[in-house]
C-alpha cells in the first residue's frame, strides 16, 4: 500500500543514478533500505544530501525513499542531492525552484573520468623519462 502522494526525481553525477521518491512525512532518509547514517557514513556526505532539503526549509516534512546504483560514494551523495531537488521541483515549482536553481542544486554535474589514452599509463599519467 503506497502512499497517497508521491513526487519522484531522478539524480545523476558521474556513473550514479538515483531513484528518489518523496514523501509526506517526519524526515527519514532512506537510501537502499538503509538509513543515511548507515549508508553514508562521512558526515559531508550526510549534509551534501541533505542540502535542497535545508535550503527550501523542507527537512521534516518529507520522507526521502531512494535507490541509487553506481559510481562511489562521492558520486552517490550528488546524484541523491540532485534527485533530491528535482522532486522538490515536483512539489511546489514556483517557491522552490529559485532556490534551488541560486544555489546550483538543479544543475546536473557535466564533470566525467577521462579516457586513458595509448601511450600513457592513466588518461595523463605517462610513463617514466628517463634521458639515459
Amino acid at each position: 500500500m503506497a502512499a497517497a502522494v508521491q513526487y519522484y526525481g531522478t539524480g545523476r553525477r558521474k556513473k550514479s543514478v538515483a531513484r528518489v521518491r518523496l514523501v509526506p512525512g517526519k524526515g527519514n532518509i532512506t537510501i537502499n533500505d538503509r538509513t543515511l547514517d548507515d549508508y553514508f557514513g562521512l558526515e559531508t556526505l550526510k549534509v551534501i544530501v541533505k542540502q535542497p532539503l535545508v535550503a527550501t526549509e523542507t527537512e521534516g516534512k518529507f520522507d526521502v525513499i531512494c535507490k541509487v546504483a553506481g559510481g562511489g560514494f562521492t558520486g552517490q551523495a550528488g546524484a541523491v542531492r540532485h534527485g533530491i531537488a528535482r522532486a522538490l521541483l515536483n512539489v511546489d515549482e514556483e517557491s522552490y525552484r529559485g532556490t534551488l536553481k541560486a544555489a546550483g542544486y538543479l544543475t546536473r554535474d557535466p564533470r566525467m573520468k577521462e579516457r586513458k589514452k595509448y601511450g600513457l599509463k592513466a588518461a595523463r599519467k605517462a610513463p617514466q623519462f628517463s634521458k639515459r
